[in-house]
């Protein structure tokens, strides 16, 4: 019984990504120092042509950094933005390695299809 537990545990996937986890971690990614909300939700409306709500945008982003593929901080409150506080994220390497891994799955399912 051990030994099929273990089995399954080594055979089961790191981590699935839903399409707008996907494009959430890639802007992230892209944007770089840059990446908080407001920036995060252009790129995501610019270059994926999708309207993006902040709420869910940080309903997206809040499960990832509990899944340990973002990090996030607060920067000191500024009084440009009304003394409110900047969150900003970083993609982790376990971030990487999901969208690495999702990019390769689609590559797969792609491969000899003529659409």
């Amino acid at each position: 019984m051990e030994q099929d537990l273990i089995y399954y545990i080594e055979q089961m996937p790191a981590v699935y990504l839903g399409e707008f986890e996907q494009l959430v971690l890639l802007a992230v990614l892209r944007l770089g120092e840059k990446a908080y909300g407001v920036p995060i939700r252009v790129e995501i409306e610019n270059r994926a042509g999708r309207n993006v709500t902040t709420g869910a945008l940080y309903a997206t982003l809040d499960p990832l950094e509990t899944k340990g593929l973002v990090y996030s901080w607060f920067a000191y409150a500024t009084a440009q933005r009304g003394g409110r506080s900047k969150r900003s994220f970083k993609l982790l390497p376990a971030g990487v390695e999901a969208l690495s891994g999702s990019k390769a799955a689609f590559d797969r399912m792609w491969e000899e299809l003529d659409v």
